[in-house]
Parts: structure tokens; C-alpha cells; sequence
């Protein structure tokens, strides 16, 4: 992937923010890809990268199952920033003192500078950083020079005449305001990177890869009618052309009147080859009773490899399948890069069967959407696609709590229509990451008229974020709250309550399930 670009590798030590440092580093133009931390010196020299970064991770350098990589990566000449276990990891090797503190520091420090660095140039001489750790370096390595500290810890070392640096923070998050300059003078001016990493320049390499793996085969993409399946369709279609067959497949679990809108959508834009499929009996017969959302994700993902693989019977000799996976995707199900924790598996990811007949190809896997929305301008496409709010491939399953039947799939198709439909008329759709309806499986008791009632409760969930990674509850005005409810509980029969979701991820998931 790295092919034509000046490239920063990440060693992945299984932190939750190592895709976060990614994200930073390409924001100022420079290309790079994470590897898991145990990857081969001789894997790394021929990825040539300009600069590495040892990312944190929940373990301590002293445990015997410790993840390690190879001592060599500090002298492969390049320049070198370890970031939480990376800083600590890094003085371990050359000699320094790690220790443990009597507590764990998490949440927002001040970090004073010493004066006379680069890494931190341009920077206040205070300025706040994000600490989340339990050891910590309590001596530096000979030649290094402490540029900055906290009143708990060592905030950061340099060593310039050996190209190596250490910050015991996390510039990556947002809880770090300067972080993104700590990255840009890292990669920029001490690894001396160029900013040759664009919408542009990606669209053009992902369309040659493409085209490289596909070759003469054929491909067929599951749309959904989301960004990303949709810029996944758009850069194969430049790649192999009319080779390409989009299947828009109606499991029963869409949102109201969806499959009919999407359909005509693409068939207007004209540039994709679409077909739809209605199966939405099918998935429902398969969910009969069926509570338990980890068993929802991958019943709904094999059904739908095996309705693809159907389709592409239809079609005659079809060889790929074209998937609009992205990262978020990838590390909330399986721990591919590193050992990273794994949060739920996704229907993209891990629904997919151990033997599918279909290859997949998957152009967005190492992109957050606010990229690939990026991406999906470059290519062309209609800002309705582009602009959609997110929503989950399992569909309406995941946000009806307990089994699924096609009566509270109806329920909740309504109950989140009133709800698109109040965020678009108090203008809040585009300024808002994500806002929908949740059916719990509880039943409350209500009263409308004279009548006692015993039906159900619905939670809304609106959230504000740039990638999905992390997300804070969406501050709705209480007017359009107060309309959301009145409409659902007056228009949606079978619902008598409704509350509102005001947690933020983390600790909480952006859905239920």
C-alpha cells in the first residue's frame, strides 16, 4: 500500500489509540501503515520507512509475556518515537529505569518543557497532554535529555545525536490540543517527510491496487447505501469497469422505506451497475429467537456471504468480493495488527464463514470514515452518499435488544423514521456523527387517555465524533428532544416511553449491541 509514498511505520503494542496515531500523521500528509510489534527487522528495511513509532500498550516491559519487538529496530538509522510503553519500552532497551507507580495516572496533566527541543518545538512552555499508564520512566538512557515533565512523571526525552524520542503522554487523542503538532514535527521536520499523502493521491493508488488484484476476474460489492461500501464500489468501478456488479440486498432489517431510496439513488447516479435483493424472510427466519448479539453479527454476516454467492452464480464466473470495511471495523473485532483488545466482531469482519468461495477485496480497510468521505468527493460522488450518516451492517438487528421478529423490527423502523426526520428538520443531520432509535426488551407501564398501557420503551442515541473511534453524546436541544418523544410515543403504537442515551465512548459502545 505504502508503493509511491514516503511512509512512517507504527509497531502496534496493543493500545486502543494506535489507529489514532495513524489518523494524526496522515492529517499533515504523510503516509503510514501499523504493523504488529513482533514484525522482522528485515520486514521493516524493505517497507523503507523515514521514521518509527513504538505505540503504547496495557502491558508493562517487565512482565514475562511482555510484548517485545527486536532491539534492532533502534538502530535501523531512522529516527524513532516511543509513546507511552514505546518511551518505556525504548529505555529499557538502552539501559534506563522503568518503574511502577503506587497508582495508575489516566486523564489530563500539565506538561512543562525544560527548554531546547525539537519534538516539542513550537509548543507553549506548559500545555495540557493526556497521560493513561502505570509505569513510567523514572531515568532516562545515557545521551538522553529530559525536554519535559509532569509533576508525576517524565513527560518526554530526546536523544537527537541517535534520532531517538520518547513521550510519556498521548499526543494522539483529542484530550492532548497539541498533540497534532508533536506528530507533525516528528514526521516533517526530524524524519523530513514531505506531504505527498492526499484524497488524490490514495484514490489513484487504491484504483491500481485494485486493478493489480482483481486483474481480468470479475467482483461483485455488497452496497448498503453508506459511504463506505459506496466509495469502495466507486474506486473499483474505475479500476475494472463493467466488471463490477453492485448488490444491494434488502435483509429485512433496513431502515423505513430504505431499500426502495437507495436503489433509486444509485440507479440515478448511473455510474455503478446495481441490482437489488430482497431476503429480508430469509434473515428473519435465520434470527428467530436469537437474543444474543455476537450470535446476530455472524448469522447476519454468513447470510449475506451466502446471498453474494448466490448472486455471483447468477452472474457466471465471479471472482472477488468487494467489502467497505475500515478500520473501526477491523479493530473492534479481531486483533489483526497487534494484540490490540478485541471489543465485538463486526458482520464485515468476523461474520465472515472460514471458507467462502469469493475473495474479498477491501480498499478502505486501513481508513476512518471522515477519509473515506474524503476519498468519496475526490471520485465524484453525490454529497447525499457521502454525507449519510453511519449505519451498522447488521442493520436494525443490533438495535433491537433481545430476539428479532418482523413486528419490532416495524416497531423500531418507525420510532427511528420520527427520529431522522426531527434531526433533518432542526437541521442537525450533517453536524451530528450518528443519532438513532434503540428498542430495549423492556415493557413499561404508561397511561394514554383513560387507558393504562404496558408497551414498549425506545432510547435514543445521538452522538458527535470525527472517526467512530471515540464519541461524546450529542447535546440535542430539549425542544427537538421533546418532539422526538411526543411523535413517537403519539404516532408509533406499541411504544409509550422513550429516554435519551447520554454516555460517550468510551467507556460506552456507539451501539447497544
Amino acid at each position: 500500500m505504502s508503493k509511491g509514498f514516503e511512509t512512517v511505520i507504527i509497531l502496534d503494542f496493543g493500545s486502543q489509540y494506535t489507529q489514532l496515531i495513524a489518523r494524526r500523521i496522515r492529517e499533515v500528509g504523510v503516509y503510514c501503515e501499523i504493523h504488529p510489534y513482533n514484525t522482522s527487522i528485515e520486514t521493516i528495511q524493505r517497507l523503507n520507512p523515514k521514521g518509527l513509532v513504538l505505540s503504547g500498550g496495557p502491558s508493562s516491559v517487565y512482565e514475562n509475556d511482555a510484548p517485545h519487538c527486536s532491539p534492532d529496530v533502534l538502530s535501523l538509522g531512522v529516527p524513532v518515537l516511543g509513546i507511552c510503553y514505546g518511551v518505556q519500552l525504548l529505555s529499557y532497551f538502552l539501559g534506563g529505569k522503568v518503574e511502577s507507580s503506587s497508582r495508575r495516572e489516566y486523564g489530563a496533566a500539565q506538561v512543562r518543557q525544560n527548554g531546547g527541543n525539537q519534538l516539542l518545538a513550537g509548543l507553549p512552555s506548559e500545555f495540557q497532554a493526556w497521560m493513561s499508564h502505570g509505569d513510567h520512566v523514572t531515568a532516562p538512557p545515557a545521551g538522553f535529555e529530559v525536554t519535559a515533565q509532569t509533576d508525576n512523571a517524565l513527560g518526554a526525552i530526546e536523544d537527537n545525536s541517535r534520532r531517538l524520542y520518547g513521550l510519556q503522554f498521548h499526543p494522539e487523542v483529542a484530550h492532548t490540543p497539541n498533540g497534532k503538532q508533536v506528530l507533525q514535527n516528528f514526521v516533517r521536520n526530524i524524519c523530513g517527510c514531505h506531504a505527498d499523502w492526499t484524497p488524490a493521491s490514495f484514490a489513484q493508488s487504491a484504483i491500481e491496487r485494485v486493478r493489480e488484484q482483481v486483474g481480468d476476474g470479475h467482483a461483485i460489492c455488497g452496497l448498503s447505501g453508506g459511504v463506505d461500501s459506496s466509495v469502495a464500489a466507486a474506486i473499483v468501478a474505475r479500476a475494472i469497469g463493467d466488471r463490477l456488479t453492485c448488490i444491494f440486498v434488502d435483509n429485512g432489517l433496513l431502515r423505513k422505506n430504505e431499500f426502495e431510496k437507495v436503489l433509486e439513488a444509485f440507479r440515478n447516479y448511473g455510474e455503478l451497475k446495481v441490482c437489488g435483493v430482497g431476503a429480508g424472510e430469509r434473515f428473519l427466519t435465520k434470527l428467530k429467537d436469537v437474543a444474543d448479539p455476537e450470535r446476530k453479527r455472524k448469522i447476519i454476516g454468513y447470510e449475506f456471504i451466502e446471498v453474494f454467492q448466490e448472486e455471483a452464480t447468477k452472474l457466471g464466473e465471479v471472482d472477488f468480493l468487494v467489502q467497505g470495511t475500515l478500520y473501526p471495523d477491523v479493530i473492534e473485532s479481531v486483533s489483526v495488527k497487534g494484540p490490540s483488545a478485541v471489543i465485538k466482531s463486526h458482520h464485515n469482519v468476523g461474520g465472515l464463514p472460514e471458507k467462502m468461495k469469493l475473495k474479498l477485496v477491501e480498499p478502505l480497510r486501513e481508513l476512518f470514515k471522515d477519509e473515506v468521505r474524503a476519498v468519496g468527493r475526490e471520485l465524484g460522488l453525490p454529497e447525499m452518499l457521502i454525507n449519510r450518516q453511519p449505519f451498522p451492517g447488521p442493520g436494525l438487528a443490533v438495535r433491537i435488544l433481545g430476539p428479532v421478529d418482523e413486528n419490532r423490527v416495524k416497531l423500531l423502523q418507525e420510532a427511528d423514521n420520527v427520529v431522522m426526520e426531527e434531526i433533518k428538520r432542526a437541521g442537525l443531520y450533517e453536524k451530528i456523527w450518528q443519532a438513532f432509535a434503540v428498542l430495549l426488551p423492556i415493557q413499561t407501564v404508561g397511561v394514554m387517555g383513560d387507558f393504562r398501557t404496558y408497551e414498549n420503551a425506545v432510547a435514543i442515541r445521538a452522538v458527535e465524533s470525527s472517526d467512530g473511534m471515540t464519541a461524546d453524546w450529542a447535546k440535542i436541544p430539549y425542544e427537538v428532544l421533546e418532539n422526538i418523544s411526543r411523535r413517537i410515543v403519539s404516532e408509533v403504537r406499541g411504544i409509550n416511553r422513550v429516554v435519551y442515551d447520554i454516555s460517550s465512548k468510551p467507556p460506552s459502545t456507539i451501539e447497544w449491541e
